[in-house]
């Protein structure tokens, strides 16, 4: 089956953020991105229509669709549930422009060298916030009897059959776990898979792969024992919440002295961010399925490290960095996890942050006033972030390149301005 066209146009939207406004009111958590996408890959492991429900509409499902639909799969999309039809004989060939969009296409190795025996994968593009390579990924896949390389902008791998094998990640580096998962479930034998990442994601996607009838223990933990089985069957899976933008909503909260309350997410999930905004002064109440924000007065610095689950999420790094800005203090930001995720420093400084880098550390003496002005998104994360930092700053800010936030948080726009935020989109050139 011949690859379909597929071009995506970034539009030159912008947001224009007027700060001065308390945020107030309640918000409900769709699916994770950093989920979904991954459930939709695996989704190919089994022959006939599995459905997920709980899907944010953000703009990576249509991309990660368009992915599938290369491969020979049918693909529904229905507002929050999303149908996946995978047929008896799945494509090998993700070797087009759709998979070279998105970071979380690679997502589709795994579970092709599993059905396939073998797959070419284009190399992904995605953010811009550092190197991820892949070489964890192949070494996992030729642990299991694969054999991979690097070919015309492709990783390749092949296999005449897979077999579990003892594996130790050199970091839990989520990916790389998807994917020697996604492999492991149809090998022939038990793969211990040490060092595995923890992410509440890996849960969810364990979970699903249980329910399609693999056989997988430890999930949770940084040892995953998976014996492999001959066949997969198709299955319903609900969507876990979205704990990024949950903690986005979080800081927000606190940031702008504000009273939020989150729905459709297991606060435990959210531990260390709650505890590091109890910590700056907010009061936080859980739930069983939520949880709720107040913040009176100005925040206090603290101090943050990102480092794999349960440890803070680098995702919300930007966010702790806005947040810093504003707070009384001086604070200590260190990124252990991408290198390139300061660029959103510069952005910050245009704000009139008085944030300074040092290697993998960004010092940042806060209290200054913020002042509008001109930014531009990096990376998902980084959008929302400057979308922050704008709702504290005098003026009107506009933040440019929000393609990116359209990737990650499901109506943005819309749920900030019930929140009460001051955010308009504007199309194109409109306003200048």
């Amino acid at each position: 089956m011949p690859a379909p066209t597929f071009r995506v146009v970034f539009v030159k939207d912008r947001f224009l953020v007027t700060g001065g406004a308390r945020l107030n009111g309640s918000v409900k958590i769709r699916g994770a991105k950093n989920s979904v996408l991954k459930l939709m890959s695996a989704a190919m492991l089994a022959e006939g229509t599995t459905t997920l429900t709980n899907c944010p509409q953000i703009a990576d499902v249509p991309y990660m669709a368009e992915v599938l639909r290369g491969l020979g799969c049918d693909v529904e999309l229905n507002g929050s549930t999303v149908r996946i039809t995978v047929p008896e004989v799945v494509e090998y060939n993700a070797d087009f422009d759709a998979v070279r969009q998105f970071r979380a296409s690679v997502a589709v190795l795994g579970p092709l060298t599993a059905r396939r025996h073998r797959a070419r994968v284009a190399l992904p593009g995605g953010d811009a916030i550092g190197s991820r390579p892949l070489d964890m990924h192949q070494s996992g896949l030729e642990k299991l009897g694969a054999t991979t390389r690097i070919e015309h902008g492709c990783v390749v791998a092949e296999a005449d059959q897979l077999r579990g094998a003892s594996i130790k990640l050199d970091f839990p580096s989520v990916g790389a776990t998807e994917n020697i998962l996604t492999a492991a479930v149809l090998a022939e034998g038990e793969t211990v898979l040490d060092n595995a990442a923890r992410e509440p994601e890996i849960v969810d996607l364990c979970d699903m792969l249980c329910e399609m009838g693999a056989n997988i223990e430890g999930a949770g933990s940084n040892t995953l024992r998976i014996t492999g089985v001959q066949k997969l069957n198709p299955t319903e899976h609900e969507v876990v919440g979205d704990r990024i933008v949950a903690g986005t909503w979080a800081y927000a909260a606190v940031m702008t002295q504000g009273d939020v309350t989150v729905g459709g997410i297991d606060p435990q999930k959210l531990h260390l961010v709650l505890e590091k905004l109890k910590l700056a002064g907010a009061q936080v109440e859980t739930y069983p399925n939520g949880f709720r924000v107040v913040q009176e007065g100005r925040p206090t610095a603290v101090d943050y490290q990102t480092l794999p689950f349960p440890g803070f999420p680098t995702d919300l790094q930007p966010m702790a960095i806005a947040l810093c800005t504003v707070s009384d203090g001086m604070s200590v930001i260190t990124e252990n996890i991408f290198e390139s995720r300061f660029k959103f420093v510069g952005e910050m400084q245009r704000l009139g942050a008085d944030a300074s880098i040092d290697g993998h550390h960004v010092v940042i003496r806060g209290g200054r006033p913020l002042s509008s002005a001109p930014v531009w998104s990096s990376d998902i994360r980084a959008g929302a972030g400057l979308v922050l930092a704008g709702l504290c700053a005098e003026g009107d800010t506009e933040v440019h390149d929000v393609y990116h936030i359209d990737r990650g948080y499901p109506d943005f726009v819309d749920e900030m301005t019930q929140l009460g935020a001051r955010i308009v989109r504007l199309d194109g050139d409109e306003g200048k």
